[in-house]
């Protein structure tokens, strides 16, 4: 929610030979590739995601190795900005390296080495991580005037990556209990039950040691934030209750929806769905198949959520150029005016690659076309050194030089989740997530598979 009230940089500098100057090279750096005619879909889906990984590899910050904001200097703030919900995107996106080879598993431990130690002496607050660090220092860097302090969900999914390295760096080695035991440690110390606010039953996305609950900015429903609501049933020793997520995130005035378009039913949500970050963000490790709970069936709100979408774009209201079957997703990126949450209801002609490419699991007939289309019959505009640019405006000639750590990464792990479920295996065998679920009433066909 805070991405679609927030624009980021209204000013942007692009640098392009910035992210060759300052990439990180202490590990063996992967080489980039250009158009490879006849690919099968197999290996273009290879391609893809080995290339968009470069982002959060060559391009990771060279002290934390954690994900850079961007590829482009933004603003005032240079080049120490890193991300902590992407760098939870780009500690997946290792480990999908380290499974399919594009790096050593000792390089990956090496580099989740440098994230862990990092995170343990950064800056947090009640145990929960800001919006953005400074990549050398570990100090915070505001998102805002008065967002000083913690991120309860940039820290989500942080931490939706940190388990999965957890159950994925299972080997006992010096190393690999190192890892464990650094991201036991820092997601044990996450106070959940700090963030609603003196015991209210919301949780409330800042707090400041400066300015208090000064953003008051309570987390409701339905939108990227489920993951933040499952995993603070989760914790151990500062969980929330499950009055919290019911009498909170369930309550809002855009939780429930219940109508259809485009000949689909939407079960929650913000009609025609909202941007399609929605259906991705808190799905990285929370497996959607067969996840139910009393107010929806996820799969059912996703796939129909990107069908919707879909549709909305081949029907294309508006006649913007280049929308179609093989060009289509709205989500939240830069635009030609700044960035913005791009969706039906907000739609200014831009098209983001990630939206489409993301939502494999859930259309992977039209995220084909879409990725064959990118790839092939755009390449020469939009394909470049980490993967797809973050969007593109046919209809306003605009096509971006930046990379978003955001967006990049749901690409490396969307993918591969539905080529090999990999992530959603990882995150939902942890016992905590198990029992968080349950708290909260949700069932899953994937507690039989772990």
């Amino acid at each position: 929610m805070k991405r679609i009230f927030i624009i980021l940089f209204l000013s942007i500098i692009t640098t392009w030979s910035f992210a060759q100057k300052t990439a990180a090279t202490s590990e063996t750096p992967i080489a980039p590739v250009g158009i490879i005619k006849g690919l099968t879909d197999s290996a273009l889906l290879d391609v893809v995601q080995r290339q968009t990984f470069r982002y959060f590899w060559d391009f990771g910050h060279p002290v934390s190795g954690l994900a850079r904001e961007r590829s482009n200097v933004a603003y005032d703030y240079g080049s120490e900005v890193v991300t902590i919900g992407g760098s939870g995107f780009g500690v997946m996106s290792i480990i999908v390296a380290d499974h399919r080879k594009w790096i050593s598993h000792e390089q990956a431990v090496d580099r989740m080495l440098k994230i862990v130690n990092f995170l343990y002496k950064a800056d947090a607050f009640h145990g929960v991580f800001p919006h953005w660090l400074n990549g050398t220092t570990g100090k915070i860097i505001p998102f805002g005037r008065k967002d000083d302090g913690g991120d309860l969900v940039e820290t989500s999914y942080l931490f939706q990556g940190l388990l999965c390295a957890r159950q994925y760096f299972n080997a006992d080695t010096r190393e690999e209990n190192e890892i464990r035991s650094r991201i036991n440690a820092m997601w044990n110390d996450v106070e959940w039950s700090w963030y609603t606010r003196e015991g209210r039953d919301n949780l409330y996305w800042h707090w400041s040691p400066n300015n208090g609950w000064a953003m008051n900015f309570p987390i409701r429903g339905f939108n990227e934030c489920l993951i933040t609501y499952v995993l603070a049933a989760c914790g151990e020793r500062y969980p929330v209750a499950a009055n919290v997520y019911h009498g909170g995130w369930a309550q809002s005035d855009f939780f429930k929806n219940g109508k259809t378009f485009y000949g689909f039913k939407l079960p929650l949500g913000f009609d025609y769905g909202g941007p399609l970050f929605y259906s991705q963000y808190s799905f990285l490790g929370l497996d959607p198949h067969g996840l139910k709970d009393r107010y929806a069936d996820y799969w059912e709100q996703n796939l129909n959520h990107t069908l919707i979408n879909h549709a909305y774009c081949v029907d294309n209201p508006k006649h913007y150029k280049g929308y179609g079957p093989d060009c289509w997703g709205l989500t939240a990126s830069d635009n030609y005016e700044g960035y913005s949450a791009h969706e039906p209801r907000n739609d200014l002609g831009v098209i983001t690659p990630t939206g489409a490419i993301s939502a494999f699991p859930y259309t992977p007939e039209y995220s084909m076309k879409a990725l064959r289309h990118y790839y092939y019959d755009m390449g020469d505009k939009i394909w470049g050194q980490y993967g797809f640019v973050d969007a593109f405006s046919e209809s306003h000639n605009w096509y971006a030089k930046s990379y978003l750590a955001i967006d990049e990464g749901p690409i490396v792990v969307m993918i591969e989740n539905y080529r090999s479920g990999l992530l959603w295996k990882l995150f939902m065998s942890c016992p905590e997530v198990q029992h968080g679920l349950k708290k909260l009433d949700f069932t899953s066909t994937a507690f039989a598979k772990n």
